[in-house]
């Protein structure tokens, strides 16, 4: 066994199981027995250039970014992951969605974050944020993401443009279970939409780490009722001018407290030691869901 061997290896390993993919299904689309791929995720097989290249087309990477991303890895410029111990698994989740779902496809974003600043760095010396407008970066982390979970979990993209953001073939109604997605730096922050419509709603925060890398630290969902469903979740901002810019805000809803509540009650990760959620108000009309953050408290606002 050399170094190169097992360093990539390792990462055909890494990539595998991001991918979700069992040494057997790999192993069919690239071609070769499973006890040899085994051995090539273990640095114990040798492999030849058009054995990892196969591989490379069967994880649907380039070659050249599986070998560069195997020694950056390996030279520790590893991009972040999500901590598993952070997931809640008692939430309620959409209709073909789990924790490890959204596992897979939370490391997926933050692993293209980190690629696109590595090779920022080297190129213009500067991280992607320091680019690009605060609420242009979140719309961006809020694309990636979605492409994620078009990757990792049942759910594909809307591609017509319309609400909802993703969907569910499998789902029990009509054209599929809905699911909007948005992304945003404000801890505890309620949902924003450009329609309020009904139906689940995935809102995710981060942080972001020296370098420019993001971290997940705070993933909400709930279903939540649009602005024609009372009781609704969402309140309509409209299309105000800052009076400072002279720039045009979009029209948008805003949750409600009562649908901000739902999507807290919602979280399906929490990292406490970043999140405080103690102070949180509440406003709601059921009691307390038994997988809320605010299970074991009783502060809150009674619905006016």
């Amino acid at each position: 066994m050399n170094d190169a061997q097992k360093i990539i290896g390792a990462c055909i390993r890494a990539i595998r199981e991001q991918r979700g993919l069992s040494l057997e299904s790999l192993s069919y689309k690239a071609g070769i027995s499973y006890q040899y791929l085994s051995g090539v995720e273990t640095g114990k097989e040798n492999f030849s250039i058009q054995v990892l290249s196969s591989l490379a087309a069967a994880l649907e990477v380039s070659l050249r970014s599986l070998i560069v991303t195997a020694f950056d890895d390996y030279e520790g410029a590893r991009p972040p992951k999500v901590i598993p111990a952070y997931f809640r698994p008692s939430v309620p989740l959409p209709d073909g969605l789990t924790v490890h779902h959204i596992e897979s496809a939370a490391n997926l974003t933050q692993l293209i974050i980190h690629r696109i600043n590595r090779n920022l760095s080297i190129e213009v010396g500067q991280p992607l944020q320091s680019l690009i407008q605060g609420n242009n970066f979140s719309g961006l982390v809020s694309n990636i993401l979605c492409n994620a979970m078009d990757q990792c979990t049942p759910y594909r993209h809307y591609y017509h443009q319309r609400y909802p953001d993703l969907y569910s073939p499998n789902a029990n109604w009509g054209r599929g279970e809905g699911l909007e997605v948005k992304s945003t730096m404000n801890v505890g922050k309620g949902g924003e939409s450009h329609n309020g419509h009904s139906g689940w709603h995935m809102v995710t925060c981060y942080k972001f780490l020296v370098g420019g890398d993001i971290q997940f630290v705070h993933i909400m969902l709930a279903q939540l009722n649009g602005h024609l469903h009372p009781p609704s979740d969402w309140k309509y901002v409209g299309s105000t001018i800052n009076s400072e810019t002279g720039s045009r805000r979009t029209e948008t809803y805003v949750t409600t407290l009562m649908g901000t509540t739902k999507l807290r009650d919602g979280s399906v990760y929490l990292d406490t030691n970043y999140v405080d959620y103690r102070r949180w108000r509440q406003n709601r009309i059921d009691p307390v869901p038994e997988w809320s953050i605010f299970v074991n408290t009783i502060r809150y606002e009674k619905p006016t």
